[in-house]
């Protein structure tokens, strides 16, 4: 029996799509570990049959039914995966478009790269400029563009600021900045000055004080920034700081980046530009 099960998501684009639909469906299974192969970019009958080829030797090598999710708009392609004993096919195409062809009484347009590609060069746009702004602003480096800012992410050092700021603005085209609380910030119990305007647009992350030090320790080996007792001060004096000037947090110990982000977009009602 192998220890884990292989899935392959294919796709005539990026394969992002293919993964994420893939991977909720996948996450509903406890206990079962999956080997994941991202192909992206199958877009001839070449290219799909020399795939379906590395399919099936995988498929006999394990000697089990291999998983795959196909995101691909040409049928001819699609066919290529379906009909084989050693490979179990979700086609996510095939199995919504009908459908929704008959809801909508419309032919759907099967235009490949729609999801991903620079389809609205007004949206893409704002996408980079979004993300320009996160990197621009990200860690304090700079107060001068707070007044630009959807939001202030604040919190202590390595709670996951800049990877939601990133993410807000990669998805969702927010103009996200985050100022780190120093020790210094959190001994005077008071707001820092570079934020303490912008109050409205504060929204705090916090995270577990074990799990903070396990990451401090991976970038500060024995030192005391990583010291679980400091952690646990920091953290608790962050989270009071939070309460007394009525700022709302959530803890990211145990949320990815994808689950964070839409719940600050709920919690401040911000408005997504694409």
């Amino acid at each position: 029996m192998n220890a884990t099960r292989a899935v392959f998501f294919i796709s005539d684009r990026t394969g992002v799509t293919a993964e994420n639909l893939g991977n909720s469906l996948l996450n509903q299974f406890n206990g079962i570990a999956f080997e994941c192969t991202t192909v992206p970019f199958v877009d001839s009958m070449q290219r799909a049959e020399s795939l379906l080829e590395q399919i099936l030797e995988c498929a006999q090598r394990r000697d089990e039914k291999i998983i795959v999710f196909s995101s691909l708009v040409n049928a001819e392609l699609r066919t290529v995966f379906d009909y084989h004993d050693a490979i179990f096919h979700i086609d996510f195409f095939n199995t919504f478009i009908p459908s929704l062809e008959g809801v909508l009484q419309k032919p759907s347009s099967m235009i490949v790269g729609l999801t991903h590609g620079i389809i609205n060069e007004k949206r893409y746009d704002e996408r980079m400029e979004a993300v320009n702004f996160a990197l621009n602003n990200d860690d304090g480096i700079t107060e001068k563009n707070y007044d630009e800012a959807d939001i202030i992410l604040i919190g202590v050092s390595r709670s996951g600021k800049t990877p939601t700021c990133l993410y807000l603005a990669l998805q969702y085209g927010i103009l996200a900045a985050n100022y780190p609380l120093t020790p210094e910030d959190l001994d005077h119990a008071q707001l820092p000055r570079m934020i303490k305007n912008h109050r409205s647009k504060l929204f705090g992350l916090t995270i577990d004080y074990q799990r903070l030090s396990r990451i401090r320790q991976e970038r500060r080996p024995n030192s005391k920034y990583a010291n679980q007792t400091h952690c646990d001060y920091e953290v608790r004096t962050a989270e009071s700081l939070f309460k007394r000037f009525d700022i709302p947090y959530l803890s990211t110990t145990h949320k990815s980046v994808e689950e964070l982000a839409a719940a600050i977009i709920q919690l401040k009602q911000l408005i997504r530009r694409c």
